[in-house]
């Protein structure tokens, strides 16, 4: 369970930054969430960045590369494939 005060800090760090991972390539949303390691969902509340697919960092462009952290809030960046409404 998430404390309310470390919930609010995700909510601060996510719309503060918001904007700026949805102009990355692949970057199709961002939320607050839980890790995926594996998988597997951890409880570790992180900020969660959904790509279409993960790509090395080395074969991107270095302003596409997402960060592990944002002001110590930790970042996840789970792939999701393309999104379809029907």
């Amino acid at each position: 369970m998430v404390k309310d005060d470390d919930l609010e800090r995700l909510r601060v760090i996510k719309d503060l930054y918001e904007a700026d991972l949805m102009q990355k390539a692949n970057v199709i949303g961002v939320g607050i969430g839980l890790r995926q390691r594996k998988g597997e969902l951890t409880d570790e509340p992180v900020i969660v960045v959904s790509v279409t697919h993960k790509s090395p960092a080395f074969l991107m462009a270095p302003e596409d590369v997402i960060p592990t952290e944002l002001d110590g809030v930790p970042v996840d960046v789970q792939a999701v494939g393309k999104l379809k409404a029907f």
